[in-house]
């Protein structure tokens, strides 16, 4: 018979429990990232993460110039939804504000506002709302109804006390552009597009170099007469076309399976594509020339890809952040390309309104392939 001593040993168990805490020291990276994923996760779903965006850019396109438009401006203002920043002085730049995604929302007053209120003849006024991102805007239209009933009451007094009808005072017009029923996957499914290719060009480059090195077969690749810049190349080109064939997987199902229109130019789409790819393989061919081993490689872009999902504005108004989770945000290409996918698909938008999002892209894709290049090692040491 064997004994309960020999079946189960304390200083057994203590022993391995020594071992892999001795290995998990030697794992330093493997360490920082079970330390550092939940106190990321901590820090970004507890103080960067709104889903009632405040202080929303807004323009205003007044023609009035009256009292009782300045009455109402200031009530938006004061309600804490909405924050002019721009007062085009016309109905085109008005409407590149809106396009460019400068502005949450268009305000336009006309000429004669004031002077039929005072008539009592209920003026209309136009709200109009990027509604690309419904959630980012539903809250501050709900606000808006309440807004015009009680942004006269001060004003409407004394000898005008007889012009406060029992109805609004005013013909409150809100349009969404380009949602206008506010479908929530005209907003989730093109941004799949960006997400879904953050994660699978960077996932799999990043093992690109690192699968070489733990099957033994990176000393066949250096003895080969190639340079970095040549592996480099090697390494991503292959997986460009496994990111062109995903995005036509996702156009089509897009288009025919949830209705989302497309409205823009696929051929602009297209080249947008080939940098945004190229960008997110040169992360992950750096993170390869980083890491010592696949698990690690995993890692890295885990971290990589967390905080581009959450601070891009995918899954949350990237507008209800704190300043400086929408600075950290504006450095992540996902953040610029949703922009860009969501513009060209639902907005129809072309090369000038584009490129204020491009340029990041752009830079960040040379930052990433400068860095990567320089860690590549042609040794194995």
């Amino acid at each position: 018979m064997i004994s309960l001593r020999e079946r189960f040993s304390l200083n057994r168990l203590l022993a391995v429990m020594i071992k892999e805490f001795v290995q998990m020291q030697r794992d330093r990276m493997t360490f920082a990232m079970m330390l550092g994923v939940p106190l990321l996760q901590l820090v970004l779903f507890g103080y960067a993460i709104n889903m009632d965006p405040k202080g929303l850019p807004t323009a205003l396109h007044d023609l009035d110039h009256g009292p009782f438009a300045r009455s109402f401006v200031a009530a938006l203002q004061n309600s804490g939804y909405f924050k002019v920043v721009g007062r085009p002085t016309s109905e085109a730049e008005a409407e590149r504000l809106l396009a460019e995604g400068d502005v949450q929302f268009l305000v336009t007053l006309p000429s004669d506002f004031s002077t039929r209120l005072m008539r009592g003849e209920r003026p209309a006024l136009l709200v109009e709302a990027d509604a690309t991102d419904p959630a980012a805007s539903s809250n501050a239209m709900a606000a808006l109804l309440t807004l015009s009933r009680s942004a006269f009451q001060h004003d409407l007094t004394g000898p005008l006390a007889n012009l406060q009808p029992a109805a609004d005072p005013v013909d409150l017009r809100m349009h969404r552009r380009y949602n206008p029923e506010g479908i929530t996957q005209y907003n989730i499914v093109p941004g799949l597009m960006g997400v879904i290719l953050t994660m699978t060009m960077v996932m799999m480059t990043a093992l690109a170099v690192t699968r070489e090195r733990e099957r033994g077969t990176m000393e066949n690749l250096l003895a080969m007469p190639v340079r970095p810049g040549e592996v480099m190349m090697g390494k991503i080109l292959p997986y460009i076309l496994v990111g062109y064939t995903q995005v036509v997987i996702i156009l089509l199902a897009a288009r025919w399976l949830f209705d989302v229109p497309i409205v823009g130019d696929l051929v602009l789409l297209s080249i947008m594509l080939l940098l945004f790819i190229f960008a997110n393989l040169a992360v992950g061919f750096t993170f390869s020339t980083v890491a010592q081993n696949q698990l690690q490689a995993m890692q890295m872009s885990f971290f990589f890809f967390l905080p581009s999902m959450l601070l891009s504005g995918f899954m949350f108004p990237y507008r209800g952040m704190p300043d400086w989770a929408q600075v950290l945000g504006e450095v992540f290409p996902l953040t610029h390309f949703l922009r860009i996918v969501r513009g060209i698909l639902l907005k129809g938008n072309g090369w000038l309104e584009i490129w204020p999002e491009l340029w990041p892209i752009l830079l960040f894709l040379v930052a990433a392939m400068v860095l990567a290049l320089k860690r590549y090692r042609q040794t194995l040491d």
